[in-house]
């Protein structure tokens, strides 16, 4: 019996210490994204958007303390984020033109949406959906990295960013999917995202050319003639809207630029932090374990005895336990006080990083309104100047294409 009994409690032991003895290997991934094989015209060549993120904030603010979410850190990061995952795929040369949009767009082929899942100096993992212009979701995939200490060295490129694993594998799995299309597939996306934005336009011009099924994506039907003055008119309002986008990712940019050094101060001093928060939230997890398990051996024992050695067995079983218990109690409260210094860290950071994001939110180009309304009031716009150089009235919206938009909205949480 009392083998039995210490081979438990053993067993217990080695539960409550496999914390201390796990390591991760970090590394920081500087190998270049993979190339497209083969060759692209510029007529093959996909436009991409990339949506501001959802930054996932939870709504309550207890649900925010037990998160460590910084509302105001993650407000930037949905636009930070967004906007390193386009210098990337920019810098592969497997793309046309890569944009950061407030709001996913018909005006582009491919759009990229995500949501952030958790973000510090020590981890990060994002969840993205890619989708082209005919509703074909090519994936919709978590990402996860953790950052090395040598990350944040400064002989590291300053175009290294610390979780540069997750923006290299999404570009990778990318081009992965643009690998296996045809040149027809391209061809069919590209129209449709042309003739949906003219749709949007002209209803009664385009509307039989390309339709929404019942699974919500959209068909081809047929083209327009390349000397359709309609078209014509139509591609001057696109590249209208291109400019205004093109001068919206100069705001993000911007953005980028001022943000960059106090929030990879953040991320640095966040960084051992949460490692050490992690490995003893860890350790307290496993030792609370092996107490319960030392605990629940021993008055197993202590009732199964019909001799003195047993109890006695049992009763050290039960002791064991206990102190296995209390060291997890103590482990759980040295989490906690780096719980309270990542949350001051947090605090001091977001009080430099908050300034940024408003003044990117309140970009004006002779419109009104944040970058996201600015947008919307582009759009309304353009179809106005539209209908008014025809001298025709404005229509209704095209209820499928708006709904579309909309569906991708509520997706990344956006409204």
């Amino acid at each position: 019996m009392r083998t039995r009994v210490r081979n438990i409690l053993a067993l217990a032991v080695c539960l409550a210490m496999t914390a201390c003895v796990t390591q991760v290997v970090r590394t920081v991934d500087m190998t270049p994204p993979v190339q497209f094989v083969g060759i692209q015209s510029e007529g093959e060549l996909l436009d991409i958007g990339i949506a501001v993120f959802d930054p996932n904030i939870p709504e309550t603010y207890d649900e925010q303390i037990e998160q460590l979410v910084q509302p105001d850190i993650r407000r930037a990061e949905a636009n930070f984020i967004p906007y390193v995952a386009k210098n990337l795929l920019q810098s592969t040369g497997n793309w046309g033109a890569v944009r950061v949009v407030p709001r996913p767009t018909h005006a582009v082929d491919v759009t990229l949406s995500g949501k952030i899942l958790h973000s510090d100096g020590e981890s990060m993992s994002i969840e993205t959906t890619v989708r082209d212009a005919t509703g074909r979701i090519w994936f919709t995939r978590t990402y996860e990295s953790l950052a090395s200490k040598y990350a944040y060295d400064g002989s590291i490129p300053a175009d290294i960013d610390p979780f540069q694993g997750v923006y290299k594998k999404l570009a990778d799995d990318m081009v992965a999917y643009r690998q296996k299309l045809s040149k027809d597939d391209v061809l069919i996306i590209r129209a449709t995202a042309e003739l949906k934005f003219a749709r949007e336009f002209a209803p009664d011009a385009f509307s039989d050319h390309v339709i929404a099924t019942d699974d919500g994506e959209f068909e081809l039907r047929r083209l327009p003639s390349e000397d359709d003055p309609m078209l014509a008119r139509v591609r001057k309002v696109r590249e209208r809207e291109y400019l205004f986008i093109d001068t919206l990712d100069e705001y993000y940019e911007g953005f980028y630029r001022n943000m960059i050094t106090p929030y990879q101060g953040w991320r640095r001093a966040s960084y051992p932090e949460a490692i050490a928060r992690k490995e003893l939230k860890a350790q307290a997890r496993n030792r609370a374990i092996g107490g319960l398990v030392g605990i629940a051996v021993g008055v197993g024992t202590i009732y199964a005895s019909d001799s003195y050695q047993g109890d006695a067995a049992g009763v050290v079983g039960v002791i064991s336990g206990a102190m296995i218990l209390k060291s997890a109690l103590k482990k759980s409260a040295e989490a906690e006080i780096h719980t309270e210094i990542l949350q001051e860290i947090g605090v001091a950071a977001e009080a430099v990083i908050m300034p940024h994001t408003i003044e990117l939110e309140n970009q004006t180009v002779r419109l009104q309104g944040t970058v996201d309304e600015q947008y919307r009031e582009l759009r309304k716009i353009l179809r106005t100047i539209y209908f008014a150089d025809l001298g025709l009235p404005e229509p209704a919206p095209d209820a499928s294409l708006a709904s579309e938009e909309e569906s991708e909205e509520d997706s990344q949480g956006i409204r």
